[in-house]
Formats: structure tokens, C-alpha cells, sequence
């Protein structure tokens, strides 16, 4: 006699992404696995009498959303402390003002190319915000911060002077790089107060439909935080860790293993830079920039670089290196162990070289980034047009068979906004079916973690992580995609959000 389910989801359009044509109706789920997928009919013959019946209102369930590269203390952050992702500069220095009355004014998420005067927030401003106590306003890619005048007083002798940018010998406010770095571990919460962060974190992941996470930390106690909700099972969310290089020691000494974990959290590897961002100017090209001198910077050098990957190697570890300009993309390909196992990875990617052929690793990229490639956007002016159309080329990177994997770099979490850039990229190079795109924020990113026998389908013997929408992503109107409401999300078979 068949064993009943444990629970059964019907009265849903069930798209597996196994096969691009296969839909059903039901799911049966048993133990955290996925044990049946077919019609409510069927699926019907697993009801017992202890089996929850879950209806999802005719809902389009899909495998849940994995984000492959995301930093989820920040997003956290910005949830509890101001929130700057807001398209009026007055506003976000409003949020500032406030911010929660604590020893630091903290804000994070600006992006002034979405401003109408596309400037980086000044001292001047921030000393508006407060002239008694610290302000630092973190840029969205986190490469970029502006203080006021109490920070740039405290740490004079502390900040990294080429960090600092100047106008006439004066401190604009600006810093950059290692100055933003600092600042960003100035203000790093404690252990009690991470845990509380990654907390809010986890809960605006399951509202997106996030059942699982690649989180790249560094200095940071996220990893403490989420082994320790593991342990009081309360984490309910899949997360794979990518260390800093700057952890290599600690890793080694701890026997951290590519792979290893339990059922939530796992080691996913290394992580490291090459150069910087193209929203602080400081992506490495091989041309230079269309709006100032210079053709970016190396945060890590290449010949750093090929000693991190070669030590990466001889752990037998995985690499994930950040690498966003034409230049940097190159350097990373030569660094990178030729090891197809281990599945290498390229973080952001956003100038690939003309032929993909050489690519033989992982490109790990960020739809929501294509925001900034729309006309008249942070691109053209960083890059000018020809080179803004030849950035995030996600249909090459299938066309060249290259494994594809999505993620946010939580600029913003939220799947369904990235899948809305790809699906309506201005360019065809960069154009996704909505198909090619939910794929890569599934089984995609579930390749690149090594999970793909674990997640990123709905398939008999997966772990039963599903996300339901209220609408289909295939028949809305393209630009609607991002407005789509999460009615569910499901973790090893528990619902922990609905609508």
C-alpha cells in the first residue's frame, strides 16, 4: 500500500522548469521531499487522514528562488536601520534624519544615478543630518559611502587617504573602496544584533519567495548567526557560505570543506575580489571610462589574485571571484584553477569578452544591474552606449552553453525584479525568455552551489522548496513581472509564508 503524504499543494499550475512544457496540477510531499507531481486527480490517491491539504487558489507554483549571490546581513540593515533606495535625494536624506537613535546614523541602499543631479550625497548634507554625531550613507554596491564631518574628523589618521575624494584639497565626503570598507566594519553590529539582522533578512526572503541563499561574508557573524537558528530549527531558509579571501587562514585551520554542511547551512568556498564597481568608478577596463580619467582600479591585483586562487586550488575548494570589467573578467579566467568539478565561479560578470569560448566556469550575474543599462542610465554615462550594450549579455552566456546563475547582490532581494530586467533587456544579447530567466534564479543557481540533485526543480525525490505566485510570470504583461504577489513559500515541504 502506498504511503500517504505528509501534505499535498493542489489546485495549482505546477511549472517543474525540468522540462520547459511540463505542467501539473498537485504536489505530494513526504518527509521534506517532493514524492509526487501530477494531476489533483492522481495525487489525490496520497491524501490519508493525517495529510494536510493545502489549496493555492489556482497560484502558479514554481521551485523556490535561489539567490546566488547576496549579502544578507546588509539586507538586513537596510531593513533595520534607513532605507535609502528611493528615487528623490530629499527623501533619502529624510530617512536619514530618522534613522533609529543610536550611537551611529546608518543608511544604506543609495543609488544617485536614479537622482535627477546624479550626485554621490555630500558632507554638507550629512552634517544637515547631524552635526554632533557619525552619518554613513552606504552607496548600493556598498564600494562607495558619504559621511559628514564628525566621521571625517574621528578617523583622520584612520581612513586610507586614497579613499578619500577631494575637491580643491577638501574632503567632499566621498570615500571609496578600503575607506568605505573600513567604515562598513567601523559599524558592524555585534553577534546578538546580526542574529536579529539576518533574521529580518530571512523573513523578507520568504515574502520574496527565497527559499535559499548563496550569502558572501566577510567580518561578519551571519555564519554564527544562521548556524545558531539551525540549531534552534528556525532558520528555514537554504544557505551556502562563501568566505572572504581574507578568512583563507581560519578556513584552513577550521578544515572547512567546499560542500560540507547539514541540511540548511553548507560551505560554499572562497570569495575575493578583482576590482571594483562601475557605480563608484572603479571597475577595471581595458578602455577608459566615457565620463572621467582613468580606467578603474584593482582591489585585489592580479598577482595576489593568482596566489588566492592557487591556494584556493591546492584546498580543493571552490572560488568565487568578483570581477566586472572587461579587464578584470580576463584576469579571472587566467587566475581561476582549470578544475570543471569544482565549478568556479565569475561574480557579476558585467563586461564579458567578446567570445565566450575561453569561459569555462560559472557566470554568476545580476539581472536587477540591467536597471542601470535602460537609456540616458548609470551605464551610458560610466561607459558610453556602445559599451552599455554590450554589458550583461545573459543570452550569450546560454547561447555559449555557460552555466548561467542568478542573484541580487541584494541591490534589491527580489527575484521576481530580476527576472522583469532580463525579460525586458534593451538589447537581444541580453534578453531572456521568462523561462531562461526563472531557470537561472532555479536550477541555475542551484548548479552553482553543487545542489542541482537537491533543489531547483520540482521533481520527485527534491526537497519539497517551492515559492507560489498569484499570477503567471508567462502571461502578465513583461513589465508587470516585478508587481506579481507571493500568495506562498514553501521550505522542506513547511509553509513559512503566505500571503
Amino acid at each position: 500500500m502506498t504511503q500517504a503524504a505528509d501534505r499535498i499543494f493542489t489546485n495549482a499550475e505546477v511549472h517543474t522548469l525540468a522540462d520547459p512544457d511540463e505542467t501539473h496540477e498537485a504536489v505530494a510531499v513526504r518527509d521534506g521531499r517532493i514524492v509526487r507531481v501530477d494531476s489533483a486527480y492522481e495525487i489525490g490517491f496520497l491524501e490519508g487522514v493525517d495529510t494536510e491539504v493545502i489549496d493555492c487558489d489556482g497560484g502558479v507554483l514554481l521551485p523556490g528562488f535561489i539567490d546566488a549571490h547576496t549579502h544578507m546581513e546588509i539586507v538586513g540593515r537596510r531593513l533595520v536601520h534607513a532605507d535609502l533606495a528611493t528615487d528623490d535625494r530629499t527623501a533619502a536624506l529624510d530617512r536619514l534624519r530618522e534613522a533609529p537613535d543610536e550611537e551611529w546614523i546608518l543608511g544604506y541602499g543609495y543609488d544617485e544615478s536614479s537622482w535627477d543631479d546624479d550626485r554621490y550625497l555630500t558632507r554638507e548634507e550629512l552634517d544637515e543630518v547631524s552635526s554632533d554625531r557619525p552619518v554613513v550613507a552606504f552607496r548600493e554596491d556598498l564600494h562607495t559611502a558619504s559621511v559628514n564631518s564628525v566621521v571625517l574628523d574621528r578617523y583622520a589618521e584612520s581612513l586610507p587617504e586614497d579613499g578619500i575624494q577631494r575637491e580643491a584639497g577638501d574632503p567632499t565626503g566621498v570615500v571609496t573602496e578600503d575607506a568605505a570598507e573600513f567604515l562598513r566594519m567601523e559599524t558592524a553590529p555585534g553577534r546578538a544584533e546580526t542574529k536579529r539582522l539576518v533574521e529580518a533578512a530571512r523573513d523578507r526572503a520568504h515574502r520574496l519567495g527565497v527559499t535559499g541563499v548563496h550569502d558572501m561574508v566577510r567580518h561578519s557573524d551571519a555564519p554564527a548567526a544562521y548556524r545558531s537558528l539551525a540549531v534552534e530549527d528556525d532558520l528555514d531558509l537554504r544557505v551556502r557560505l562563501y568566505y572572504w579571501a581574507d578568512h583563507l587562514d581560519a578556513v584552513e585551520e577550521t578544515g572547512l570543506v567546499t560542500n560540507h554542511g547539514g541540511a540548511c547551512v553548507s560551505v560554499g568556498g572562497i570569495k575575493t575580489y578583482t576590482d571594483g564597481s562601475l557605480g563608484a568608478g572603479t571597475a577595471k577596463l581595458s578602455e577608459p571610462y566615457a565620463d572621467h580619467e582613468g580606467t578603474g582600479e584593482w582591489v585585489v591585483d592580479p598577482e595576489e589574485l593568482a596566489d588566492i586562487a592557487d591556494r584556493v586550488d591546492e584546498l580543493g575548494m571552490q572560488l568565487a571571484v568578483h570581477a566586472i570589467g572587461d579587464e578584470a573578467i580576463e584576469v579571472a579566467l587566467d587566475a581561476l584553477p582549470e578544475d570543471s568539478e569544482t565549478r568556479h565561479r565569475i561574480e557579476h560578470a558585467e563586461l564579458l569578452p567578446a567570445d565566450l569560448k575561453g569561459f569555462d566556469t560559472v557566470a554568476s550575474m545580476q539581472p536587477n544591474f540591467l536597471r542601470w543599462a535602460r537609456e540616458d542610465g548609470l551605464y551610458e554615462r560610466r561607459l558610453g552606449a556602445e559599451r552599455t550594450a554590450e554589458s550583461n549579455r545573459f543570452a550569450d552566456v546560454l547561447d555559449a552553453n555557460v552555466p548561467l546563475a542568478f542573484g541580487s547582490d541584494c541591490m534589491p532581494l527580489d527575484p521576481l525584479f530580476g527576472v522583469q530586467q532580463a525579460v525586458t533587456a534593451p538589447e537581444p544579447s541580453q534578453r531572456l525568455s521568462v523561462t531562461e530567466a526563472l531557470k537561472a534564479y532555479t536550477s541555475g543557481a542551484a548548479y552553482a552551489g553543487h545542489d542541482e540533485d537537491r533543489f531547483g526543480t520540482v521533481e520527485v525525490g527534491k526537497r519539497a522548496d517551492f515559492v507560489v505566485l498569484e499570477e503567471s510570470p508567462w502571461t502578465v504583461d513583461a513589465g508587470a513581472i516585478a508587481d506579481i504577489d507571493i500568495s506562498m513559500t514553501v521550505v522542506d515541504g513547511e509553509v513559512v509564508y503566505r500571503a
